[in-house]
Formats: C-alpha cells, structure tokens, sequence
C-alpha cells in the first residue's frame, strides 16, 4: 500500500506542473499574440513551396500579398508547370502585380526530386534563388492563412543571436463539421497548447523564420538534401549549436480544412511517423504525454474500484485523484478554445462546434490521439501530397 500512496504523490504533484505549464503557455499567448513589432525589419525572403490546389487556396496566397512588411520578396515554387498551383500562382501573381509591399514576386519551377523529399528540394532550389542581399529566410506552407502582421513578428525575435529559429503554429478552422475534419482540428489543438516558453519548443515549418547566416552555418542544406522534414532537422540543428527554438504566438496560422476519415489517419500516421524516425526523443514524449492523462483517469479510477471491492478504508483517495486528472483536461480545452477564439475572433462560427467537441468529448479524444501515435510505431513508408516515401533515417528518405 505504501507504493500506491508514492505513486498518488507523484502522480497529483506531475499533474499539478503539467497543468501549471499549460496555464502559463495560455497566459504567454495571450499576453503576445496580438504584438506588431516594427523596429526589426531585415530583407526577406519569404519562400512559400506550393503542389495543388489547397482549401482555400486563394484567401492563404492573397494573404502573403497583403503582408505589411517594408522589405521582402515572396518566392512560390512548384514541382512543375503542370502542376495545378502554377497556372493559379500566376494568376494572383498578375492580379497583385501592384498591391503589395513585396518588392519581387517569383514563381518557381524546382524539377523533380532526385532524392530527399519534394518539399525540401522546393525549399532549397527556392533558398538559391533569392536576391544576394536577403539576410532572412521566412516559410509559410500554402495551406496557411497569415495575419497582416505574420511578417513582422516571425523576423523580430531573430534580432537576438541566441534565438536560431523561430515559429508559430496552425489551427485548423473546420470548413465541414463531419467527424474527421473536427478530429483533426481538435488532435492538432491538443499539440498546440504545449507551446510557450520552453526547450521542448520545435519549429513548424508552414510558419516559421531563420537567419540566412544560421542557415548557411549550420549546414542545413546539406541536411535537407536527404530529409524528410523541414522543420524538425532545422530545429535539431538549431538546438544542437546551443541555439533556441522560439515560439511566437503571434504567427499562429489558421489553416481552412476539411477532411475524410482515411485521410486523417494518414494525416496523423505520417506526421507522428516523420517525428519518430527524425526526433524519436519528442515521439517517446508524445507517447507519454498521451498515456499520462489516460491513466491518471482510469488507472486511479481502477485502483479506487479495486480498493472499494476489497474494503479498503482510503479507497476514495485514489477515486479523487482520478478526478483531479478528468478536471485538468475539462481545463486544457477549455483555456485552449478560449485562447483560439481571442487569436482568431472572426473565424470562431466555423471553430464553434470544434470547441464544444473539443470540450464535451476530451477522454474520448485522448483515445483517439494515442492510437494516431501508436499507428506509426511499425513502418517507414509514408504519403505525401501524392508521393509515396521510405524513410530510412533522419536524413535519409527515398522517394518510391
């Protein structure tokens, strides 16, 4: 009996700091999303890879354009010219010509890729096609809807040396409300919530900035070449020099969606499986911070049931422990809706059944989020954007 007690004690005392960094992630976003800082400007290359036509494929793109930054240039790049993106580029291209800060616009044709993923050989053909005077490399996915203000605020914290990256993150705002589309929106706000300020911070890379200098030192094309991730690798690379990875809750993205229920297991098999082959330490915390909650529930809930059959006088502390962890995660999603709605006021009729599912259902959802992890611990083959990839190791994928 005294190992249950040790483990109560360790039990509610994690509880008490995961839910004490949750509340402080909260009050950080609050206190920084809506910042608009203007006194660190440095010319810019805002590279956006693009292969399809994405939800809302118009409303993301015009929202590079109408970005209200004085120095930059937007590259968009495609595999190829028949790509659907590329004719649709050229089209806002010449429709924007003269409504917009950019000072460049490019639309891009990278090839095919030899090896590493299409993604990243975009990323770096773009990377070699910027203006010679360009001192910062920005990124934004094509399925992401900036603020007018993204710009300014990805490149200001790059003014300190020890910041090597930085990053927002998306939210996925449900343009249907069918089971799969909610599922993504809420699995994805679950992730989200663990950013603030903190070491475990990655980049992600459909939002996110970098010195030119950082980039070029530490050898990041030379990684990407191989990868199947762009931000991970970046932000490993970052770390291991003794850098930081700063999350900026000013860049948080909406990104418009809808989905069916096979394309959100393999949404969520091949994101959790690209972290498990590249950053298997950040996997292993996932699978953790996935099966805390649950056990913390059901495991003390258990134990009370057990305790109670058998007699046991102090049964109902571990039934009040199994409270404590159901509380904690009414919280989470509660103060992570209240925090989304304060970011993104006009887009919260569309996010509003999200939220109350979100809230409602947050056991069954944690269920739900264990096994998208758990469905990526066999297997290197993955699917993207209509590639198929092996994954051999962290810098290391071949297309198939």
């Amino acid at each position: 009996m005294i190992f249950l007690y040790v483990l109560v004690a360790v039990a509610v005392s994690a509880q008490i700091i995961f839910i004490y960094h949750i509340v402080s992630n909260y009050q950080y976003v609050l206190k920084k999303f809506n910042k608009n800082h203007t006194s660190y400007r440095r010319k810019t290359a805002l590279i956006v890879p693009c292969k399809g036509i994405d939800t809302a494929f118009d409303k993301n793109i015009r929202s590079f354009y109408e970005l209200d930054y004085e120095d930059y240039e937007m590259i968009f790049v495609t595999e190829s010219s028949e790509d659907q993106a590329h004719s649709r580029l050229l089209a806002l291209k010449e429709e924007f010509k003269n409504l917009t800060k950019a000072f460049d616009v490019k639309v891009l044709i990278a090839g095919r890729a030899q090896q590493g993923s299409q993604k990243l050989h975009n990323l770096l053909y773009a990377c070699g096609n910027v203006d010679k005077d360009v001192t910062v490399f920005a990124f934004a996915d094509s399925d992401a809807c900036v603020r007018i203000n993204w710009l300014n605020e990805i490149v200001y914290p790059l003014r300190k040396d020890r910041y090597g990256v930085t990053g927002g993150y998306r939210w996925y705002v449900p343009t249907r409300n069918n089971f799969a589309t909610l599922a993504l929106s809420i699995l994805n706000a679950k992730v989200a919530q663990l950013l603030g300020v903190t070491r475990f911070n990655h980049a992600w890379g459909g939002s996110m900035a970098v010195r030119v200098e950082v980039f070029k030192k530490l050898g990041i094309e030379k990684i990407w070449e191989k990868s199947a991730s762009d931000d991970l690798t970046l932000s490993q690379a970052v770390k291991k020099a003794g850098l930081r990875v700063i999350f900026v809750p000013a860049c948080f993205v909406a990104s418009y969606e809808k989905i069916d229920f096979l394309r959100l297991l393999e949404f969520a098999r091949r994101q959790f499986l690209i972290t498990r082959i590249t950053a298997p330490g950040t996997w292993w915390l996932g699978v953790f911070s996935s099966l805390y909650p649950l056990f913390g529930l059901w495991g003390f809930a258990g134990i009370a049931l057990y305790l109670y059959n058998r007699a046991f006088d102090g049964w109902y502390i571990f039934l009040l422990v199994s409270f404590l962890f159901l509380v904690g995660q009414f919280l989470c999603a509660v103060l992570r809706q209240k925090m989304i709605f304060r970011i993104f006021p006009a887009d919260w009729p569309r996010m509003k059944v999200a939220a109350i599912a979100d809230i409602a259902g947050n056991i069954f959802w944690s269920w739900l989020m264990l096994f998208c992890i758990l469905s990526s611990l066999f297997g290197r083959t993955i699917k993207w954007r209509g590639v198929k990839y092996k994954l051999k190791g962290p810098t290391e994928v071949v297309r198939l």
